[in-house]
């Protein structure tokens, strides 16, 4: 029996977390008690095992009572019994002093022990502090009192814990169930399209196909019926030639052909027939069938990329007329003499320059020393870029609270751009990539230069991912930190002189 208590967790409900009264077995081999598979309905929400989410009957009077579980969980829960009844018994016993034979009516605060008076004099508790029993008991209760306070409400906490972990399991189930849904039904409507218009263009076909045979088969009905009169003629021509009377040769064509000159009924035939060449042909849908399609499904694929519309506020950039396109149009020029600013190398030094401390900024050939500020942040945000600066910014119209959305952009063969949203954007400078979000710059090792980048913004995640839009390619996906809402589209370029080459908002 006493090996029983160590057994005992093997036997314990992962519901109740009691040892097993009338256990069951699920099909999936788990066990639990009856009343807690059959009656817990938070649980058992979903018909399904709490521990692998496989189904289960709905009904709990199917489920047969696992007998071995039963004995071995009764045999648990007497050995627990015999335990305790012996634990009381040797505690009745140990009440007097092994030593002294006395009643323990003083406890050891320094040893942590009951003693009895004789033992609190002794040389072995010299200078050891003491509380009567009873004192001591009272104080102990409260402390454990307290701490078994604690116990539940850690165990209440933990369980909640699991539950909300259950709940998210079930969730993601859902989720992933509904996800396939939505899968399922947008492949559904593209392959409806596809099978729609497959169909289409073979009728198409077939209509073609059924007009050019029955114009070859007219033409060819003419070039037998003529094949056939000339073998007519033929064999008529081969009986007179083989009269050998003259007389009666000349009267027998005349008799036959009357006033038929020989040069009429010869004539060649052949050149004034024509065989009808095949014109059978699907155009563009015989070369570039699956392009066509591709371009027609856009127009039925929804949601589609966002229309974005833009906006800037700088006298530099101008918008084109439908919008969607930003070119530079400088009003004044960098000049030798005007310096330009690196604006990350400032960010850098921002965050290495102590109050105290002076730093000299190389800009364009020349060397600005920064006076001692409270900061060298402070000092930067005094310098104010000169007429003819690189970067300027623009945002879309659109605006983005809520949901995900996806936009694509033409960069051209521009050496720097960003795009995103403010604060969160992914930046190119001379074929290297980094992405920014609140001013924390990631350098990226993607390589290569593609002309659209797509843009995919997941509000409720809060994620921005890019993509190499010529081939969809992830490029990267960043951990996006809100500031506010709503948001737009973000743009900046940089230019030198005015740019003919357009940064433009793809549109489907």
């Amino acid at each position: 029996m006493a090996t029983s208590g160590l057994y005992s967790e093997h036997l314990t409900c992962s519901i109740c977390r009691s040892i097993f009264t009338d256990p069951v077995t699920l099909i999936c081999g788990h066990s639990f008690c009856r009343h807690c598979i059959t009656d817990d309905h938070s649980v058992n929400k979903g018909q399904q095992c709490p521990l692998c989410w496989r189904a289960i009957p709905a009904e709990g009077t199917c489920l047969q009572t696992n007998h071995i579980l039963k004995d071995l969980s009764e045999k648990a829960k007497e050995g627990k019994k015999m335990m305790k009844t012996r634990m009381h018994e040797k505690a009745e016993v140990t009440e007097l002093c092994p030593e002294h034979k006395e009643k323990l009516k003083m406890f050891c605060v320094t040893g942590q022990q009951l003693v009895c008076t004789t033992c609190s004099d002794g040389e072995k508790h010299e200078g050891h502090k003491f509380t009567p029993v009873k004192e001591a008991a009272a104080l102990l209760r409260k402390k454990l009192e307290k701490f078994g306070q604690r116990i539940a409400d850690d165990i209440n906490a933990t369980e909640r814990l699991a539950n909300t972990q259950m709940q998210g399991m079930a969730n993601t189930v859902d989720k992933a169930q509904q996800l396939r849904t939505q899968v399922s039904r947008q492949f559904r409507e593209m392959h409806h399209f596809l099978r729609r218009r497959e169909d289409e263009i073979k009728n198409d076909l077939k209509h073609k196909e059924e007009n050019d045979l029955e114009e070859m088969s007219d033409t060819l009905n003419t070039i037998e019926t003529v094949m056939s009169e000339s073998r007519v003629l033929e064999a008529m021509v081969a009986s007179v030639l083989e009269i050998t009377d003259s007389e009666r040769f000349i009267k027998s064509w005349t008799e036959n052909n009357g006033e038929v000159t020989p040069e009429h009924l010869f004539r060649p035939r052949a050149s004034e027939l024509q065989v009808v060449n095949a014109s059978l042909s699907l155009g563009p849908y015989e070369s570039h069938l699956q392009f066509f399609m591709w371009k027609e499904m856009l127009q039925v694929v929804q949601p589609r990329a966002e229309l974005l519309s833009l906006k800037t506020n700088s006298t530099n950039i101008t918008i084109s007329d439908d919008r969607r396109s930003l070119i530079s149009t400088p009003k004044s020029t960098p000049t030798q003499s005007s310096p330009i600013f690196d604006h990350d190398l400032i960010n850098r030094l921002c965050q290495t320059m102590t109050p105290s401390s002076f730093c000299t900024i190389r800009a364009k050939g020349q060397n600005m020393t920064a006076p001692s500020f409270g900061s060298f942040r402070e000092f930067a945000q005094t310098l104010t870029p000169p007429s003819g600066a690189l970067t300027n910014h623009a945002s879309s119209v659109n605006e983005f609270s809520s949901g995900q959305y996806y936009w694509e952009i033409d960069v051209g063969h521009r050496h720097y751009w960003e795009l995103g949203i403010k604060d969160n954007f992914l930046k190119c400078n001379d074929r290297k990539y980094s992405t920014c979000s609140l001013n924390v710059i990631t350098e990226l090792s993607f390589t290569g230069r593609p002309r659209k980048i797509g843009i995919y913004l997941d509000l409720s995640s809060k994620k921005l991912t890019f993509y190499n839009a010529d081939n969809m390619s992830l490029i990267y996906t960043l951990s996006c930190r809100v500031t506010s809402s709503p948001l737009s589209a973000h743009f900046n370029i940089r230019y030198r002189t005015p740019d003919p080459n357009p940064m433009t908002v793809c549109w489907y």
